[in-house]
């Protein structure tokens, strides 16, 4: 799932996520409805794209992201541009989706979005700085928040190219 929502505005949201499940599955109608549903979209199914708020299309890119039930999903910024209730129903679905067995990789610059991980590799100029739990990384760099471990890092570290 890009940062930017990359799904076709003039289409609906249901028309773009069996669009994009059917990439991968003989049979997307019914993966497309549940990932509609689970994205909170199923009132604004038959709405096209660009109707919809920002948000919204946020929403309605994730559901595209996971109606072909994928085993790993790519997250650029998921939660950019979307407000403080969307964001933690998000996070709810990726916790769901981890739990069921799904890898999720997240990239992100906001610190308190990198905390809601699992394992963090905190990369500066292309280079991993340090990886790991973010209470290690927090101790290890001696701070009390997880962007002050990472500038605290980042500081230590040798990143020229």
């Amino acid at each position: 799932m890009p940062q930017a929502p990359a799904i076709y505005e003039e289409l609906s949201v249901r028309a773009n996520v069996r669009f994009f499940a059917g990439l991968a599955l003989d049979e997307p109608n019914d993966a497309a409805e549940r990932a509609i549903e689970l994205a909170g979209l199923t009132d604004r199914a038959r709405s096209p794209v660009h109707t919809l708020s920002g948000g919204l299309k946020q929403r309605a890119s994730l559901a595209c992201a996971i109606a072909h039930r994928p085993r790993v999903l790519l997250l650029d910024e998921p939660t950019v541009g979307v407000d403080p209730e969307l964001r933690a129903t998000f996070w709810q679905h990726f916790r769901e989706l981890a739990n069921a067995g799904v890898t999720i990789l997240v990239s992100s610059h906001v610190m308190d979005e990198a905390g809601r991980c699992d394992r963090l590799g905190l990369l500066r100029q292309g280079r991993l700085l340090r990886e790991g739990v973010a209470a290690h990384l927090q101790a290890e760099a001696g701070a009390a928040t997880l962007e002050e471990a990472f500038l605290t890092l980042a500081r230590g570290a040798d990143v020229t190219p």
